[in-house]
């Protein structure tokens, strides 16, 4: 009998009954706000890693524009002086 009610509370997707009172424990408040300040706190770090990559990877593609630019440009001068063009 107990097996045909678990199989229709299964089937009518009721929530199982929690034989265990709420924990009264007076710390536990305390330690989940910290828990959720800690993960607050790794998220706003995560967005700040993930800026701060975007903001190098532009710095970095900007220097090798840069970079490749004067060597075109020096490049240039050289045949230009060697070739009389």
């Amino acid at each position: 009998m107990a097996r045909s009610a678990n199989r229709s509370a299964a089937i009518r997707h009721e929530p199982p009954h929690l034989e265990e009172a709420p924990s009264l424990d007076p710390s536990a408040i305390e330690r989940r706000y910290l828990l959720e300040k800690a993960r607050r706190e790794a998220r706003m770090l995560c967005h700040h890693d993930a800026r701060s990559s975007s903001a190098r990877f532009w710095v970095v593609i900007g220097t090798l524009f840069l970079f490749t630019a004067v060597l075109i440009l020096l490049v240039w001068a050289d045949v230009q002086r060697t070739f009389g063009i």
